[in-house]
Formats: structure tokens, C-alpha cells, sequence
């Protein structure tokens, strides 16, 4: 006798990044529960000083279990040094609110145009130097883009065009595409960065539709990702880099100095070596930008040049990041 064949168990999809999005883990008890430190809440501060807990499940799955000086943990956990007011610390480090050019634009440096594009991030970092930006009134990406185009348009100097934000990855592909859509008449705009975290944190944002769009683009593509420890690389963000470079993007990163973090010779020669295995070139190493709320990071600049001294002497110039710091109203980075 022939028995009918049981019909074959399917997989649930996949969830999309979306999904893992709102899935990210908002609350500190349930982080610390998570990372097996749910005893310990002397690392508890009174509240987020305004800058709410949010990072990924699998950025979470990342960090060291049952180790409170995990360097991804330190980067999104809420401090008690958080409510400390030290001087020279401001709502707004680098000037930004200075150089507004229009709705949610910024026009900082020759050449170059930045876009506000999102005020949401996949994750909080606690060094954020626009976590008290107003991004409620500077969306550029609010009405089709209109006024940021209307301002390039009106300003053939501008070569480049600089998606920032929060993330600009949190926007829809679909967002994506219609600002591109409006760069089709501006022959003077050749190139398009896009500084983001999403590669690191949520990998799965690279997805087939943004792709798509990323590869029929007609412009010189730059991707700036944002590591700051080795440790943030994994499977998952080296196939998102690959789908990128693939794409036609020149993948670089840009990091930020952080005491406790990567302030460390060996910590940093790792991050470059590892980075560079996922395709991805150094680019800066920020001195931290000196916002309120996040002063218990900050390395001092002797500390910081002696690291790089060191990494030049352990690594080929090409993995060596210029170490900056950006000051209001200068024309560019300033090198140290």
C-alpha cells in the first residue's frame, strides 16, 4: 500500500528589517537581563537623560554575555555620567545649527551639500553629537524633498550630496528613490554619500529593493559606515558590505575615539584589519565631539596621537584612519 506523503514543513520567512526594527530592545532591564546582568543595577542610572535606550537584537547578540565592560554594551548602555554637566559640553558640538542652509539641510563645506534625511536611528549610541538635534523641524526628506533640491539646484558649486541624519537607511527605499529621481535634471551633482550605521547594526536593511535602487543609480556612490570595535563585524554585515561594493558603492568608516571602547592600540589595529577583511577602507578616527551628556567618553589628544603613532607603526598607511575633530565653522575636519 502507498501512504500519502506528509506534506513538507515550511520555514517561516525570514523577518524583514522592519520587523527587527521594532523589535530592538527599548528597555535597560530587559538589556541587561539579556546580557545575563540582570543583578547588577549599580549600572542603573536614574533615567535615559532624555536619550532613550534602542539598539537591535542582533547587534545585543554581538556583546560578551555576563560582561558589564563589553565594548558594543558600553556604546548603547545609559550612563549615570550621563547627567553630569561638564563645561565645554553643548546641545550642539559641531555648530550644526549654524550652517543651516534651508529645511533640514546643512552646508558646512565647499562642494558639498548634507541632507537631514531621518531623525530615527536603529540604535541610540550614547556619544550621538546630535542627540538633542531638533529633528522634528529639520527633515529634508519632508514634502518630496523639494526645498532640498530647490537648493541645490540654485548652487551648481555643489558636487556632492551627503544623506545624513538620525540614519538615512531608515527611510523606505521608495523615499530613496524619489530624491534620486529629482537629482536627474542637476548634471553638477556626480556623487552621492550616505553616512549610516544600519549595515553594522541591521544588516538585513541591505535588502533586494535597496540594492535595486543602489545599483541603477548613475552617480558615484560613496557608503560611510560608522564601527567602532572589530567586534561589530559578523556574517551578516560582511554580506551586506559585499552586496554593497557589489552594488558600485566605495565602502569606507568613519569611528569616534571612545575611553573604554577602542582606546586602545590593539583594539583599533583590529577594528582596521577587520573592517578592511569586510571590504571596507578606514576613513576617520573623530575625536569625540564634545555634546552634553556623553564627557565620560572623551580621550585626551596626547592619548590619541600616541595611538595613531602606534597604529602607523603596525599597520600599512592604507589602515590607518586620520585622526579628526570637527569645530564649527572651520572649512573642514580639523586634522590632528
Amino acid at each position: 500500500m502507498i501512504t500519502a506523503s506528509p506534506h513538507p514543513r515550511l520555514s517561516p520567512p525570514a523577518p524583514g528589517w522592519r520587523e527587527l526594527w521594532r523589535d530592538a530592545i527599548t528597555d535597560v532591564g530587559e538589556l541587561l537581563q539579556t546580557l545575563g546582568l540582570g543583578d547588577r543595577t549599580d549600572l542603573l542610572p536614574p533615567d535615559d537623560a532624555g536619550f532613550a535606550l534602542r539598539v537591535p537584537r542582533g547587534f545585543v547578540a554581538r556583546m560578551r554575555h555576563n560582561d558589564p565592560a563589553d565594548p558594543l554594551l558600553l556604546q548603547v548602555l545609559p550612563q549615570r555620567a550621563e547627567h553630569d554637566r561638564v563645561e565645554g559640553f553643548t546641545t550642539d558640538a559641531v555648530g550644526d545649527m549654524a550652517s543651516r542652509a534651508g529645511h533640514g539641510i546643512l552646508h558646512k563645506y565647499e562642494g558639498r551639500a548634507l541632507l537631514i534625511a531621518s531623525g530615527s536611528c536603529a540604535v541610540n549610541c550614547r556619544y550621538c553629537f546630535r542627540r538633542h538635534f531638533p529633528y522634528a523641524e529639520e527633515i529634508a526628506a519632508a514634502s518630496q524633498w523639494r526645498e532640498a533640491l530647490a537648493l541645490v539646484r540654485a548652487d551648481p558649486s555643489i558636487r556632492e550630496l551627503i544623506l545624513s541624519g538620525g540614519d538615512p537607511l531608515a527611510l523606505a527605499t521608495h523615499k530613496l528613490e524619489e530624491l534620486t529621481r529629482g537629482l536627474s535634471d542637476l548634471p553638477h551633482v556626480i556623487r552621492l554619500r550616505i553616512h549610516t550605521r544600519l549595515p553594522v547594526v541591521l544588516p538585513e536593511r541591505i535588502d533586494d529593493t535597496f540594492i535595486d535602487w543602489l545599483a541603477a543609480l548613475p552617480l558615484q556612490k560613496v557608503v560611510v559606515l560608522h564601527a567602532n570595535h572589530a567586534n561589530e563585524f559578523d556574517a551578516h554585515v560582511d554580506a551586506a558590505c559585499a552586496r554593497l561594493r557589489a552594488a558600485g558603492a566605495t565602502l569606507l568608516n568613519q569611528s569616534v575615539l571612545l575611553r573604554g571602547v577602542n582606546d586602545g592600540a590593539d583594539a583599533l589595529a583590529a577594528l582596521s584589519e577587520r573592517m578592511f577583511a569586510s571590504g571596507v577602507l578606514p576613513y576617520y578616527l573623530h575625536q569625540l565631539d564634545r555634546v552634553q551628556g556623553a564627557a565620560h567618553f572623551e580621550v585626551d589628544d596626547g592619548r590619541a596621537l600616541a595611538l595613531v603613532d602606534e597604529l602607523r607603526a603596525r599597520l600599512p598607511g592604507y589602515l590607518v584612519p586620520r585622526l579628526v575633530r570637527e569645530v564649527g565653522g572651520d572649512a573642514s575636519k580639523r586634522a590632528l
